[in-house]
């Protein structure tokens, strides 16, 4: 069977869930400022906001799925409200909001060592 996989596939680290978690959340935070992003769009957070803390849920009968739809709700509104803004602007705001993540990331500190191995009886 032949491998049909690219070598040149490459996937870049950029420090984890929680970091990619806080830069997607000021990037929204500063397109609902942005005055060029269409008012009815920056509906979307809110609504899956307000979902969030209204007592009603989509999936109620079983009682672990229902905090899943709250997470699935706003995931979807976040991603949604993205990816309807205007490209140009939310490529300004990543610039602005990665440009000294850059600067720390390309610094690449490799430390050339040795390990050897302690006996215990000393």
């Amino acid at each position: 069977m032949p491998n049909n996989k690219s070598d040149k596939l490459t996937v870049r680290s950029n420090g984890g869930v929680f970091r990619d978690l806080v830069l997607r959340l000021k990037l929204i935070v500063r397109l609902m400022g942005d005055n060029r992003v269409n008012p009815f769009l920056k509906l979307l957070p809110i609504g899956s906001l307000i979902y969030l803390v209204f007592p009603f849920d989509l999936i109620s009968v079983i009682p672990g799925v229902s905090a899943l739809d709250d997470v699935a709700i706003v995931s979807l509104g976040a991603y949604m409200f993205i990816e309807f803004c205007p490209p140009d602007v939310v490529q300004e705001h990543m610039q602005q909001l990665t440009s000294n993540m850059d600067s720390v990331d390309s610094l690449e500190d490799v430390v050339d060592a040795e390990t050897v191995e302690m006996d215990d009886d000393i």
